[in-house]
């Protein structure tokens, strides 16, 4: 009842749609809306400020305000998007954890049903515990997890379907834990799974490596392992694999636009993304957040959309968890 309260105040939003001024004679958008479906602080905020930042520096735009929609797991946000149709100055920050999302919430919006604007990054997720943890290793972990999986939950910073909530239930899946018994506790992006894992209300939690690197500079937190194939740079725990979990695992993120948007209009949208690609801040943003560089633009964004929400269909059922 709690979805579909928070799905059903989606209507209830004065509209998004903004004037015609903001684009130029030229066509060039001058100003963009970012809608970003989670909490601040979480991976989709954190991309959606960098990239809005990044089109202001480098005088792509004149204007980008970024605002948050919150709830199920970012189908909120996605149902206020496929709302807003024909809207060509709003877009929305996305990724691997809302395809998952419309899944398990049984959301009535789809991603299918928006407009594939680019894929921008590849992020892999982490294994963290507070500095005070009594695991300092993954391996430590894993025997107190096994031994009594109900003892040791873990946080993510996505709903169930999502990618801080797949990647543990593949890590437990390989060690020969059921999905079905880990007790995963759900938070609205790694802004609000941070002060869980601090004060140990958590036993670990998964998230984005970019979320968490100030904490781990500073030694707040530990990194047990990481789910990419290689080690980060900077970051000094072993992949999973190495840790003696068979997984590798890569979150990611991009933007669409609502349906019904113009042919000019998704033109546009396009190329502001293509540009925001080549610049410097962009380029720099990348290596200052260990994000891998990802980018697919239009045509090639909605096929790689269209496998994913194939894909993860599958792995949900092959869990056991849709």
């Amino acid at each position: 009842m709690a979805v579909a309260a928070a799905l059903a105040a989606v209507v209830l939003l004065p509209p998004l749609l903004t004037s015609g001024s903001e684009s130029g004679a030229t066509g060039q958008l001058r100003a963009l809306r970012v809608l970003v479906p989670n909490a601040p602080g979480g991976g989709y905020d954190i991309t959606a400020r960098t990239a809005a930042k990044a089109m202001k520096d480098a005088e792509l735009l004149r204007n980008a305000e970024v605002f948050n929609l919150p709830g199920a797991g970012g189908t909120v946000g996605l149902g206020r998007t496929v709302s807003e149709r024909g809207n060509g100055k709003l877009v929305m920050s996305m990724g691997l954890g809302v395809v998952g999302s419309v899944f398990t919430n049984k959301a009535p919006s789809s991603l299918l049903d928006t407009t594939p604007i680019a894929k921008l990054i590849e992020e892999p997720d982490i294994v963290v515990v507070g500095k005070d943890s009594p695991f300092r290793t993954l391996e430590q972990l894993v025997t107190a997890w096994k031994a009594n999986p109900g003892a040791v939950p873990v946080g993510g910073g996505s709903s169930p379907g999502g990618p801080d909530h797949l990647a543990p239930m593949l890590m437990a899946k390989a060690v020969g834990l059921p999905p079905k018994q880990v007790n995963y506790i759900p938070f609205d992006g790694g802004g609000e799974l941070l002060a869980s894992v601090l004060g140990g209300k958590v036993a670990f939690g998964v998230s984005g490596i970019g979320e968490y690197r100030d904490q781990i500079q500073a030694g707040t937190l530990r990194v047990l392992a990481v789910t990419s194939a290689k080690r980060i740079p900077g970051v000094e725990a072993p992949t999973l694999t190495e840790a003696g979990v068979n997984v590798e695992f890569n979150n990611w993120r991009g933007i669409v636009a609502p349906p019904g948007i113009s042919d000019a209009d998704r033109t546009r949208l396009v190329e502001l993304f293509s540009k925001l690609h080549q610049t410097p801040q962009w380029r720099e943003a990348l290596q200052r957040n260990g994000w891998t560089d990802a980018f697919a633009p239009g045509d090639e964004f909605n096929a790689f959309l269209r496998e994913e929400n194939t894909r993860v269909a599958a792995v949900l059922h092959d869990l056991g968890l849709a």
